[in-house]
């Protein structure tokens, strides 16, 4: 049997006991849950694979994951569904007044 030799480690065990291994990464073209989003942010956080190797693997911009990141960070897993992105994101600051945007 052949094992691919691996840059870092096959597996880490997170602050709850669980272990996240590459196996458990999303695929490339995967469709975005909150969960999926979540396991990516661990992998990186967690030293599973590097924050680059997420960006490029997952064609994430650097927006995008720290986006991911500072989420995660606030609110929780709750906080990176898409479905309620809004209730967990910065007020809208209006540039114009409204009286006389006209």
């Amino acid at each position: 049997m052949y094992l691919k030799k691996a840059n870092g480690p096959r597996s880490v065990t997170l602050d709850n006991g669980r272990i996240l291994s590459v196996s458990d990464l999303p695929n490339a073209d995967t469709r975005w849950v909150a969960s999926r989003k979540e396991t990516v942010v661990l992998a990186v956080t967690h030293g599973l694979i590097s924050r680059d190797e997420a960006l490029k693997r997952y064609q994430l911009s650097v927006e995008e994951y720290d986006g991911w990141c500072r989420a995660r960070t606030a609110s929780g897993r709750a906080a990176l569904k898409v479905t309620t992105l809004q209730r967990y994101r910065e007020p809208r600051v209006d540039l114009v007044p409204r009286d006389s945007a006209r």
